[in-house]
């Protein structure tokens, strides 16, 4: 990496102690200054960081990434995932039941039956021809009474035709918009697999919020927008995750993708989570009735509620954040995820305890797996226990009050 000049290091601790000193515009002519040069600054626990600014967009601040009303998407968009049925049949039924469909968008037996009646001549009733046609015999009592009858009979056969209510088509069948949510704090060789699997397997989109371009990673999630330039979003931050001794927190992270996405549905998902298959779907499917969400694995309080152990498929209590989906009006509605979560363990349950409704996990039936949990594993021990036990007084307390 490039040797930072001396007066960006001079730059960057003007900027700090206007941080700390809550400056928070001489902060911002600061930090702007130094961009200017050709560098980011991002503050750690002790101190600041600086690097080399990057090609791509960066943001301050992960509060500071603009959220504004992201459309809904309508119909069979990219990025929809179907619920309750195979996409192919959805656009099946979506061509079938539109109103004004055309015959070629119908069955054959139904798109024939259709031609034939659109193209057959207007039909005279049986025994026309003794209404009055030229040549025919109109004097005859018995022959004019014949005719009558006829003709009364076809009038009362076209006033049925004309009293029957046509059936309404029915409405078509929208499967609701799905979005993948990646916090990207660095390992690209995982990002890298775990995207290319999301897009082989699925119909989802994915958006990823990159926390300081970590080992590169932000420059991988770049590469990976342009390969995959409609179904891939990046955000970029120049904080690093709190648990590498930046400022941003895995809850506030969260929130804010929870925020940026327009989908219906929001599939909070690891890098280190590697799907075998459509593993998405079936969660999506599993939004049913009351259920706000849906998880790979669930989890349930021991009688104390100290202990958790995991649990089958079936209603849990709570979902761990390796892969779960959730209704994302429900989530918003709920707060979304706890800013005073600024690490992922323990954070999942308390964001599951927060939701309304009922919560399900489908375990062994998903085509997924797990490569090294980097974020538990790689992560210093105190670190982790200290943050974790932190937030597990937040679920103990939730516990208790349901």
């Amino acid at each position: 990496m490039s040797e930072v000049p001396p007066h960006v290091t001079a730059l960057a601790e003007r900027w700090t102690r206007a941080r700390t000193g809550g400056d928070h515009a001489g902060e911002r002519t600061l930090r702007e200054e130094i961009e200017a040069e050709g560098w980011l600054v991002r503050a750690l626990d002790e101190g600041f960081d600086l690097v080399p600014r990057p090609h791509f967009d960066v943001w301050p601040t992960v509060s500071s990434v603009p959220v504004s009303e992201a459309p809904r998407t309508e119909g069979r968009a990219t990025g929809t995932v179907p619920l309750g049925e195979d996409s192919r049949e959805a656009g099946r039924i979506d061509e079938a039941a539109a109103p004004g469909a055309r015959p070629e968008h119908l069955d054959n037996l139904e798109a024939e039956r259709v031609a034939e009646t659109q193209a057959a001549p207007a039909q005279e009733p049986e025994g026309a021809e003794l209404t009055g046609r030229a040549g025919k015999d109109l004097g005859d009592p018995e022959r004019m009474l014949e005719s009558q009858l006829l003709w009364d009979a076809s009038l009362a056969v076209s006033r049925l035709d004309e009293e029957v209510t046509p059936v309404e088509p029915e409405e078509p069948v929208v499967p609701p918009t799905v979005t993948v949510a990646l916090v990207v704090d660095g390992w690209p060789e995982d990002l890298l697999e775990c995207v290319r699997a999301v897009v082989a397997r699925t119909e989802a989109r994915i958006v990823a919020l990159d926390l300081g371009n970590v080992d590169g990673a932000g420059e991988v999630l770049e590469e990976l927008v342009k390969e995959y330039p409609h179904r891939v979003e990046a955000w970029h931050v120049a904080e690093i995750a709190h648990w590498r001794g930046g400022s941003a927190g895995w809850g506030e992270s969260r929130t804010k993708l929870l925020e940026l996405d327009g989908s219906d549905v929001h599939v909070v998902m690891e890098t280190s989570t590697i799907l075998d298959g459509d593993a998405i779907t079936p969660l999506v499917r599993a939004l049913d009735d009351d259920v706000a969400a849906a998880g790979w694995k669930g989890v349930n309080p021991g009688e104390d509620g100290h202990d958790w152990h995991e649990a089958g498929p079936g209603e849990v209590k709570g979902v761990l954040g390796h892969l779960f989906a959730v209704r994302r009006d429900t989530a918003l509605g709920a707060g979304g995820f706890s800013r005073d979560a600024r690490y992922y363990r323990n954070a999942d349950l308390e964001f599951s305890l927060s939701l309304p409704g009922t919560i399900v996990a489908l375990d062994r039936d998903l085509p997924v797996h797990q490569e090294r949990h980097r974020g538990y594993h790689d992560v210093d021990p105190a670190y982790r226990d200290r943050e974790s036990s932190r937030t597990y007084d937040r679920v103990l307390g939730l516990l208790r009050s349901t």
